[in-house]
């Protein structure tokens, strides 16, 4: 195996715990839900997955636990917005903090500790095949998994009706309820189905990616997969693209840990820049109305924020 097919092959596995997490937060966006505590939500998931599968012997019964604690952790923040009517952003932060310090305190048991190991795939002659097969067929299950995730996401989002629902409620939710789409209904369901996604992101580091647990495992991951969501555009295969790059960030600023110090460290912080250009760009268009740049250059380049975002939807108000 050559060095290039090596450093892809491994750019793609260990991007997998923030391929889940991505797709998940862009679901939850794209229904007008921010969910801000998606830091925290990779902390916490992370430990139970680790944790559930020390104790059961079993990594996949770490996964489904993690996708359970991190969907719950979802629907909160959906209650929170929807019954509550709280503000979304600081319900999101709030939880942030609290589960990252509840993540702390209960892992202090887990630190160092050894645990099982995700089986590989190895499937005869197909894993023989140059690069893909490897990738495909060379790792475990779970990335596997993240790799199809991501043509779904998308095909779910934009070709079929629910998503086409889903995308409605995001953009204009009085006018999806007008239309006869239950509003409160579908932000519960597909926010949830975000958080879950961001479990199995938080149970992929401890348990794929940066095997094991330790104080602060996932740290400021979240919001490089928040910013790596906008810098997207709020739309799969775009942000899951942002993900391989930051990965390809990641492993340049290793390389170059022998050549610069101050260079490798620089390299893993260009996501948020690049997130603050893209805001300050979709602003400037959208309070300046430039009509002379064609709407399908502004979304390819800019991207299609959803205009309901972080908005609480209030029937009666």
């Amino acid at each position: 195996m050559g060095n290039i097919e090596a450093t892809i092959i491994t750019i793609i596995s260990l991007s997998t715990p923030m391929v889940f997490a991505v797709l998940g937060e862009t679901i939850s966006e794209k229904v007008g839900v921010v969910n801000l505590s998606l830091e925290g939500s990779l902390l916490i998931t992370a430990l139970v997955g680790f944790a559930v599968s020390v104790i059961s012997g079993y990594a996949l019964i770490g996964f489904v636990a993690a996708g359970f604690v991190g969907g719950f952790v979802a629907a909160s923040l959906s209650i929170c917005d929807i019954k509550l009517k709280m503000n979304q952003i600081a319900v999101g932060f709030v939880l942030t903090i609290f589960l990252a310090k509840l993540s702390s305190y209960l892992g202090q048991q887990y630190v160092r500790v050894p645990g099982p190991y995700l089986p590989g795939i190895d499937v005869p002659i197909l894993s023989d095949i140059p690069i893909l097969g490897k990738i495909l067929f060379g790792e475990n299950i779970v990335v596997l998994l993240a790799i199809i995730a991501v043509p779904l996401t998308w095909y779910f989002l934009y070709k079929t009706r629910y998503g086409l629902d889903l995308r409605a409620v995001g953009e204009n939710p009085y006018s999806a309820d007008a239309r006869g789409i239950n509003v409160e209904r579908t932000k519960f369901l597909y926010t949830t189905i975000g958080g879950i996604l961001i479990g199995l992101g938080g149970a992929a580091f401890s348990l794929h990616a940066k095997f094991g647990w330790s104080d602060g495992h996932t740290t400021n991951y979240g919001w490089i997969a928040l910013a790596i969501v906008i810098f997207g555009g709020w739309n799969p295969v775009r942000c899951v693209s942002g993900v391989y790059m930051f990965g390809l960030l990641q492993a340049l600023a290793f390389k170059l840990q022998a050549v610069t110090l101050g260079l490798s460290q620089v390299l893993p912080l260009i996501p948020f820049p690049l997130m603050i250009l893209t805001l300050v760009g979709i602003q400037i268009v959208n309070q300046r109305d430039v009509k002379w740049i064609p709407r399908f250059i502004k979304v390819m380049i800019l991207g299609n924020q959803p205009q309901s975002l972080g908005v609480t939807f209030n029937k009666d108000g």
